[in-house]
């Protein structure tokens, strides 16, 4: 049986939905940029790590409306988003007419998905449910798949301030880095690695070629965690 989000939860993001995009723009306002630069970000690391020829089917696990969803079928095809909030669904699917969406977990199917990504998902996730979900995800991606995890870094108070100025983030327990990994292997998944991301805003936009090299200090705005399910 899988896991879903709290149906509180789902019934918050069916609210949001329509103004998901504004409240998100105005939260990250410090940053400079807006919430299509972040998608595109999460991308290109997930390009870097897949590779730009990665053929096997792809899951947005907690897609929303669709923002990762509809640049990851430009990058990978075969692309499929899953979320429990229906609304959210409606969106992703207008945005993304040649995707497969779910909005019921249950639903997806066993052990088919060679990456599935959960892009700043699991601080919305209620603490002691967050294990089943990443039991469901193990359940569905295939031996030898990844699971890419971006997740805020609670470290950074830019961060910090920027999920408390966030309505529909009103819900959210925001994860370590120690926690993330301890969730990967917990899963049952191996290969757990971590990197720090989003260092600059825009005002410092020429520095963002350095990032790469900074993926081992704390102070990043969001952490990508990677691990992979053991082959049988």
């Amino acid at each position: 049986m899988g896991t879903s989000f709290d149906p509180q939860n789902s019934a918050e993001f069916d609210r949001h939905a329509a103004s998901y995009d504004a409240q998100h723009q105005k939260s990250i306002r410090a940053s400079g940029e807006d919430p299509e630069y972040f998608a595109e970000y999460k991308k290109h690391c997930m390009t870097r790590l897949l590779g730009d020829e990665y053929a096997a089917p792809v899951l947005d696990f907690g897609c929303g409306i669709g923002n990762l969803t509809h640049l990851l079928v430009s990058a990978f095809g075969n692309v499929s988003g899953y979320d429990p909030s229906s609304e959210s669904v409606k969106t992703a699917r207008v945005r993304s007419p040649g995707c497969t969406f779910f909005d019921d977990s249950d639903a997806l199917p066993n052990s088919h998905f060679g990456a599935v990504v959960l892009a700043n998902v699991l601080h919305h996730v209620p603490v002691a449910e967050r294990a089943g979900v990443m039991a469901t995800i193990a359940r569905v991606l295939a031996p030898g798949g990844k699971l890419l995890i971006f997740e805020h870094n609670p470290m950074n108070p830019v961060t910090r301030r920027a999920v408390a100025d966030c309505p529909f983030d009103e819900d959210a327990v925001l994860l370590y880095p120690w926690e993330v990994k301890r969730l990967l292997r917990g899963a049952g998944l191996t290969r757990v690695s971590l990197d720090y991301i989003v260092f600059f805003p825009r005002i410092l936009a020429a520095l963002r070629p350095l990032e790469p090299k900074l993926s081992w200090l704390p102070g990043g705005a969001q952490v990508f965690a990677h691990a992979t399910k053991p082959a049988r």
